[in-house]
């Protein structure tokens, strides 16, 4: 009987990870990272232990979450080394953690905060490539997929904070150089949201929303169960590597 594939989800707890763990609950075996909500990362188990599995293998342990704060390179490669000890196994990373701090995008002076920078670069580029570098020799095994989660900022200069916006570009040209470099056994995409009405989406209140909102050309924004569906794709599909997928209701046209 071939063993189940094994996803694993950084900040795969709340949002968008969350969702992007249900999707692939039904044909993977998933662990879901968390930086430090132990509560909510077993309220999500709970949850995805309620969803039907498409295989019969009955393989165990089916869903794990593993703490680590994907902002550090020796936990990143923990939470990697820990993923292959419990699951024998690595298919599809979903590199989903990020950081911003919301500032006004328009004014210069706001954007000249060194530790924004310098945290955004970590958890918007530096942990997707530490989280290839450790997955590396198992997703070549498999054959694996490596997703980043990046964002419409990072396509058209916008968003939370310019520092965010500039990282998040980076984040998708990282993915096309790690297609490169990791083909041809292994497949690298990213994902570019436009605003997702999250816990985090909502802190931009309703002035803010409702303008995104306009600014889309289908007029409604995007939702996190349309970007999930999209990584699910991701994770399937044979045929495409450094692509980034923009899911943003047509804002950046």
């Amino acid at each position: 009987m071939a063993a189940q594939k094994v996803a694993l989800v950084t900040a795969g707890t709340a949002g968008l990870g969350a969702q992007i763990a249900r999707v692939l609950a039904p044909d993977f075996r998933v662990v879901i990272n968390y930086a430090n909500n132990q509560a909510r990362a077993q309220s999500l188990l709970d949850e995805l232990h309620s969803i039907p599995s498409t295989t019969s293998s009955g393989q165990s342990p089916r869903f794990e979450a593993i703490q680590a704060d994907v902002g550090d390179r020796p936990s990143v490669q923990r939470l990697v080394q820990e993923t292959i000890s419990k699951f024998g196994r690595l298919d599809v990373v979903v590199s989903n953690a990020g950081w911003t701090r919301v500032t006004n995008f328009q004014n210069l002076e706001e954007a000249m905060v060194d530790e924004d920078w310098d945290r955004c670069f970590v958890y918007n580029v530096k942990t997707h490539l530490w989280l290839m570098h450790a997955s590396k020799s198992e997703l070549e095994k498999t054959e694996g997929a490596f997703i980043t989660t990046a964002s419409i900022a990072g396509v058209k200069p916008s968003g939370s904070s310019l520092a965010y916006s500039v990282t998040k570009a980076a984040a998708i040209h990282l993915s096309k150089g790690l297609a490169v470099i990791c083909s041809p056994k292994i497949r690298v995409n990213s994902v570019s949201p436009g605003l997702l009405l999250t816990e985090w989406g909502m802190k931009f209140g309703p002035e803010k929303i409702e303008k995104a909102t306009s600014a889309t050309k289908l007029q409604r924004l995007a939702t996190v169960e349309d970007v999930a569906d999209q990584v699910r794709v991701l994770a399937t599909t044979k045929s495409m590597t450094g692509q980034n997928i923009c899911i943003d209701s047509g804002t950046s046209l």
